[in-house]
Parts: C-alpha cells; sequence; structure tokens
C-alpha cells in the first residue's frame, strides 16, 4: 500500500518528466552536463475539454492516446516516466513525532496511527508517503522530530498508474506538482533563511495554487479557484468573443503597474477587455493577500521576503511589478532555464518560461 506511491519523495529514477494540465500534456527530457543540464527536447500537447478537469483525469483512455501521440511524434522511446498529482489533490502536513522512535517504529506511527488524525478521509482510502525534515525541541524540552506526511486519495494514485499503463508506460515517480516545482528553484530557495518566507504562486488553467515555503518546505498551502481560462474568460466575453482555452489573446497583454482605477481619471483610454481582466487579477490578488495574512497570523517571528511566479499565467507581462505594487512584496518571475543553467537550442520565450518550472522539476528526478 505504501509503494503504491511511487517514490512520491523518493530517489532518482530513469525516463523523462511529463505534466498533465487541463489544457495540455508537457514533456522534457533532461541530461545532466556536470553541473548543469542540457534540454533535450520539450514539447507539449493541446488537450480537449473533457480530457482533465479540476486536476482529475476524467477520460482515462482518451488521455493515454494523447501521450502516446505525443511519445510517438517526438520520437521518445523511453518507457520511464516522472509525472505529478495537482496540490488541490493533495493533504500536506508537517507533524511532529518523538525523536527516539527507531526506523520502523517511526514508520508503524506515521503511517498507522499520526496519519489518521489528519486525514479527512479514512485511512484505507489513501496512499501516503513521508519524509523527515530535522530535530527540535518542544515545550517541555522532549526531542522531536518533524515529519513531512503526504498523502492522496487512491482513486487518484489509481487514475494516473491506470493511464499510463494503458499508454504503455511505467511511471517511476509519482509526486506533488508543487514539490517537482520546489526542486526546480531551489537554489533560489536556498537564500532565504529559517525565518523567511517564500509565497509560490502557480497559477495554471483553471486555478493558482499557493504554497508558502520555509527551509525549501511548504508549510502552507492552499488552491484558489482563479486561473488563465478566468481571465481568458473574462477578457471574451468583454470583448463579445466566444469562450475559447486558447490563451493566445491572453498572453499578449500587459498588466497595467499603474492603480488602474486611476488610469480614466489621468485620460488614459481603458477598454472593456483590460477592466474585465484586472477585475479577476484583482479578486487573485484579494485571495492571495488572505492567505498570506492566514499564515502570518499563525505565525511568530516569521518575514515574508519574496513572491515567486510559475505556471501558463506567471509569465504575464509585469505581473510581477503589478504584485509588487498590490501587495508590497517583491516579486519575481520564475525562469527554470536560468535557474537551473538549462542549456537548450530551443527558442522558450520569457513569458512561457514560468509554465516549465513543474515539468523540468519532474524532468530533474530523471537526469
Amino acid at each position: 500500500m505504501f509503494s503504491r506511491f511511487k517514490n512520491l519523495l523518493g530517489r532518482k529514477s530513469q525516463g523523462v518528466g511529463l505534466e498533465i494540465t487541463p489544457e495540455r500534456l508537457n514533456l522534457v527530457q533532461l541530461n545532466k552536463q556536470g553541473q548543469s543540464y542540457k534540454l533535450n527536447k520539450f514539447c507539449s500537447l493541446s488537450l480537449p475539454e473533457g480530457i482533465f478537469e479540476e486536476g482529475k483525469i476524467v477520460d482515462s483512455p482518451s488521455l493515454a492516446e494523447m501521450i502516446q501521440e505525443l511519445f510517438k511524434e517526438n520520437k521518445i522511446t523511453t518507457k520511464q516516466v516522472a509525472t505529478a498529482v495537482p496540490m488541490r489533490e493533495a493533504i500536506i502536513r508537517i507533524i511532529p513525532v518523538p525523536a527516539e522512535l527507531d526506523e520502523q517504529e517511526l514508520r508503524d506511527m506515521v503511517l498507522n496511527h499520526e496519519a489518521a488524525l489528519y486525514l479527512p478521509y479514512p485511512r484505507e482510502e489513501v496512499d501516503l508517503d513521508y519524509q523527515k525534515l530535522g530535530f527540535f525541541e518542544d515545550d517541555d524540552g522532549i526531542e522531536k522530530v518533524q515529519i513531512l506526511l503526504v498523502a492522496t486519495r487512491k482513486e487518484v494514485t489509481d487514475s494516473y498508474l491506470d493511464t499510463f499503463q494503458q499508454a504503455g508506460l511505467n511511471v517511476d515517480v509519482l509526486e506533488i506538482n508543487s514539490f517537482a516545482l520546489i526542486r526546480t528553484i531551489r537554489e533560489q530557495l536556498r537564500q532565504f533563511g529559517s525565518k523567511e518566507a517564500a509565497v509560490l504562486i502557480d497559477i495554471e488553467f483553471d486555478n493558482t495554487e499557493i504554497a508558502i515555503i520555509v527551509d525549501g518546505v511548504p508549510q502552507f498551502s492552499r488552491t484558489v479557484p482563479i486561473g488563465t481560462y478566468q481571465m481568458q474568460n473574462a477578457l471574451s466575453r468583454a470583448m463579445n468573443l466566444p469562450p475559447s482555452r486558447d490563451p493566445s489573446i491572453l498572453q499578449g497583454m500587459t498588466i497595467p503597474v499603474t492603480q488602474f482605477d486611476t488610469l480614466s481619471t489621468q485620460g488614459t483610454a481603458v477598454n472593456p477587455g483590460m477592466t474585465a481582466l484586472m477585475r479577476v487579477m484583482g479578486e487573485l490578488t484579494d485571495e492571495l493577500r488572505r492567505s498570506i495574512n492566514f499564515y502570518l497570523n499563525q505565525s511568530e517571528d516569521l518575514e515574508l521576503v519574496q513572491l515567486l511566479l510559475a505556471g501558463p499565467g506567471g509569465g504575464l507581462l509585469q505581473l510581477d511589478e503589478y504584485l509588487t505594487q498590490r501587495l508590497s512584496i517583491p516579486t519575481m518571475q520564475i525562469d527554470p532555464i536560468a535557474a537551473l543553467s538549462i542549456e537548450t537550442e530551443q527558442n522558450i520565450a520569457m513569458t512561457e518560461r514560468p509554465s516549465l518550472a513543474t515539468v523540468l522539476g519532474l524532468g530533474l528526478r530523471e537526469a
């Protein structure tokens, strides 16, 4: 049962990184060269509606066929794959346990006793994995160890394993997408101290995943139902265009840094599409502020020092400057190509690079 999680937090294996999102499949093949990496291949394939929705595989046979098509068209012959479950489908907790336990006692306590206290589902319905983080003394002076506990429902795990099996592939690594993303930016995270937190903002197709990271570990996570699809639809409605999953119009927009509601008073023409887009952007900003304030109100002596933007919405022009002004926290867009010193012959636009952070993190497990 425990092993079904396929190295959720574990070791390197062989294969490629494949990310499944509601609108596309992303695939990378990386090779390590000394202290850097070479991107042998990055390719993607658009997914139609009804294949993968709200973090779940809806049509497994069709998705398996499209995975096979992606591998065949790009002449990738390996059968070993690393992939990830969306954070919204996972339960991530940090729990303290007595430090004197040996490995077998620790495993038994975490998986069979402690886990049940933190799970909203019956223990038999979930797959679990855990990892030791570090030792500390509690208020009574008793030495304990912090454990990172990760769980997802077996029906979710099964849907991924079954789909890849139908595609003729073996899942070497199945983890949570936020962990793959953190792996990509681990060097950036190391610059922060133990009392400094970074907020990872992964703006995906139909949601935004927010994770507050301290010492490279997600301490708090939340999923907000606002993503590029909601932004795109707001634009389309305001411009009397039909709904579309194609983000090309959105990707051509530049987020205004000036306080938006003052533009008209300054004599600047404001089009209806931008007004609609900024309304959605304001809602997302409010949700980010609520999440940050909620966590900080429970955390003593912790300073929030950086916002990090990832995902297909993370590369919108001037979004970093917009959030810096609105939230008064320095914000930067993740460039995983530069962060990992990746050599590539492909021309990947700067606005697109934040969307590669997760799939490259999966590829790192394979390089």
